[in-house]
């Protein structure tokens, strides 16, 4: 089994926060020379670069971090390569018919499946072009349409533990301030990926995802070392 890196690596200099997250910062607290071994302190929201989302990210009551079971964080995933329409259209909302389409070639999404997109966005990491803000301040990048995602979980294709995952920083539109793909998703088990990286190496179908990352107590999510297992 090859195991492929899906994580960006965090730099103060380029990493991309989401508007009105904590800034991303790290202090050199300790030093060889001085102090015999070498130590930063960090400073960053549970969100910031790549990362998962858990269910009480955005609803009550669902499960946080902690509460999570290792298979949560262990999913068959799929790769829905979208790069040519949101490189047309920045707002681009993903449709039941692309995934038809995909299927199409593919077969059907597994049940319980994290189903990716890949939207090119990873490419524009690190610049100003990945938030994309308009004059208003409101975010453009691709996502999942509302009944897209409906029709995921209504299908199974999601199921109990299953999630999505993007390489931007929301399955939802950028510009949809109401987050209603997130609410959608992030319900029962089912967790988010974000700020995915290096999406070129995953394929289309049969591969595994693997999220790490540090488990808060009541922790949102975790920036997270995500991982492809590729058979």
């Amino acid at each position: 089994m090859q195991l492929v890196s899906l994580s960006h690596v965090h730099d103060p200099a380029t990493t991309n926060v989401y508007p009105g997250d904590p800034p991303f910062e790290l202090e050199t607290v300790a030093t060889i020379d001085k102090d015999g071994y070498y130590l930063r302190a960090v400073r960053q929201g549970e969100h910031t670069g790549t990362h998962w989302g858990a269910p009480g990210h955005f609803n009550h009551g669902e499960p946080l971090a902690d509460e999570l079971d290792v298979e949560d964080l262990y999913l068959k995933a799929v790769k829905i390569d979208v790069r040519e329409k949101c490189a047309r259209d920045p707002d681009y909302a993903v449709t039941i018919a692309d995934i038809e389409s995909w299927e199409a070639t593919h077969g059907r999404v597994p049940d319980e499946s994290m189903v990716i997109l890949w939207t090119g966005w990873d490419a524009k990491w690190g610049t100003a072009e990945f938030t994309n803000a308009g004059a208003d301040g409101a975010l453009h990048h691709p996502g999942f349409a509302v009944e897209t995602a409906r029709w995921l979980i209504d299908t199974g294709r999601l199921g109990h533990r299953g999630g999505t995952g993007t390489d931007a920083f929301s399955p939802d539109v950028g510009a949809d301030a109401t987050y209603t793909v997130s609410h959608l998703v992030h319900r029962r088990h089912r967790i988010s990926l974000e700020v995915l990286a290096n999406l070129a190496a995953l394929p289309e179908t049969g591969a595994h995802i693997l999220c790490g990352g540090q488990i808060n107590r009541a922790g949102s999510g975790s920036p997270a070392l995500i991982y492809g297992l590729l058979p």
